[in-house]
C-alpha cells in the first residue's frame, strides 16, 4: 500500500506543477494590462509605468513564477491589485460558501443518483426503470443555470418559500445559511444526479449478471440480498470515477450559478477579478480549483484500492 501511495503522490506533484506553468503562462499571454485597468483609460504611460513597476509587472516572466510559487509554498499568495488585500484572505472567505455549496450539490446528487439508479436497476424493463430512465435522460438535457432561474421563479417568486439570492452569512446561523444554498446546490445536483443514476444502473445491472451474484441467488439468497451484500460494493467503482469528475465539475459549476444566485462564493470573485484584471487572484483560484479537481482524483485512487484490493495489486 505504500508503494502505491507513493506512486500516486509522485504523479499528484508532477500534476500540479504542470497544471501551475499552464495555468501561469495562459494568463500571462492574455491581451490587456493590469496596471491600465487599474489607472483607468485617461492615465498618463508614465503612471502606468510606475504601477506596473509597483506591482512587479515588469520583471522577467520567470522571475515572478518562481515568486508565485515559493508563495505558495509559504501560504503567501499575494496581494490583490484590484482589492489592496491579501489573496489568501479574499480565497478563504470565499471559499467558506463555494465549498459548503458543493459539498451540499454532492450529497443531493449522490443521494438522488443512488435511489434512482438501484431503484431503475431492481426494475430492470419495468415501468419504474423507464420512467427513471426517461427522467434522467430530461436531467442530462437542462441547463444548471436555466433549471436554476426555473427555481427561483417556482419557489421565490410564487411560493415565496426561498429569497431569489444573496447571502445573508454564517453569523446568522447555520440553518439559514444552508436554507440560502438549498436552491443552488439543487440547480448543481440534477444534471449531475441524472448521469450518475444512470451509471448506477449499468454498473448495478452489469455485476448483477456475474457468476457469484447467481450462485449467492442459487444458495437461497434473497434478491434484496444479494443487492446489498454482493453487488454495491463491486458496482461502486465506476461510480466512484464519476463521483470524483463530478465533484470537481460542481466546483467549476459553482461559477455560473452563484451569478445567478447573486452569491459572493469563489466563482464571483474569479468572475470580477478576471473583468478588473486582477491576474495574481485569478492565478491563485483557478490554481486551487486544479488542485482541489487533483486532490479528489486521488482521493479516487486511494477508494479504489480500499473498495477492490485488485486495482491496488495491478498497479504494484
Amino acid at each position: 500500500m505504500s508503494l502505491f501511495l507513493a506512486k500516486r503522490l509522485i504523479t499528484l506533484i508532477a500534476t500540479l506543477t504542470g497544471t501551475s506553468l499552464v495555468v501561469f503562462l495562459v494568463l500571462e499571454v492574455l491581451p490587456g494590462n493590469a496596471a491600465q485597468v487599474l489607472m483607468g483609460p485617461d492615465a498618463s504611460p508614465e503612471a502606468v509605468a510606475a504601477l506596473a513597476q509597483k506591482l512587479g509587472l515588469d520583471r522577467p516572466a520567470i522571475e515572478r513564477y518562481w515568486e508565485w510559487i515559493r508563495g505558495m509554498a509559504h501560504g503567501d499568495l499575494g496581494l490583490s491589485y484590484a482589492y489592496s488585500t491579501p489573496v489568501g484572505e479574499l480565497v478563504l472567505e470565499r471559499l467558506s460558501l463555494t465549498v459548503p455549496l458543493a459539498l451540499m450539490a454532492m450529497t443531493l446528487t449522490t443521494l438522488l443518483a443512488f435511489v434512482a439508479g438501484i431503484y431503475a436497476a431492481s426494475r430492470h424493463n419495468k415501468l419504474g426503470d423507464v420512467g427513471i430512465m426517461g427522467l434522467t435522460q430530461v436531467g442530462i438535457a437542462i441547463p444548471n443555470f436555466w433549471f436554476a432561474i426555473l427555481l427561483i421563479l417556482l419557489f421565490s417568486v410564487h411560493l415565496g418559500w426561498f429569497s431569489a439570492g444573496g447571502f445573508p452569512g454564517w453569523e446568522e446561523g447555520v440553518l439559514e445559511g444552508l436554507r440560502a444554498l438549498l436552491l443552488p446546490a439543487l440547480s448543481l445536483a440534477v444534471v449531475q444526479s441524472a448521469i450518475l443514476a444512470r451509471i448506477m444502473r449499468s454498473s448495478v445491472l452489469e455485476v448483477s449478471r456475474e457468476d457469484f451474484v447467481r450462485t449467492a441467488r442459487a444458495k437461497g439468497v434473497s434478491q434484496r440480498g444479494a443487492l446489498w451484500g454482493h453487488v454495491l460494493r463491486n458496482a461502486l467503482i465506476p461510480v466512484v470515477t464519476v463521483m470524483g469528475l463530478q465533484f470537481a465539475e460542481l466546483l467549476a459549476g459553482t461559477i455560473v450559478v452563484e451569478s445567478v444566485f447573486y452569491l459572493p462564493g469563489l466563482g464571483r470573485l474569479i468572475f470580477q477579478s478576471i473583468a478588473n484584471r486582477d491576474l495574481i487572484v485569478v492565478r491563485n483560484c483557478v490554481m486551487l480549483l486544479a488542485a482541489m479537481v487533483v486532490l479528489v482524483n486521488f482521493v479516487v485512487d486511494v477508494l479504489y484500492a480500499v473498495i477492490d484490493p485488485r486495482v491496488k495489486a495491478a498497479d504494484l
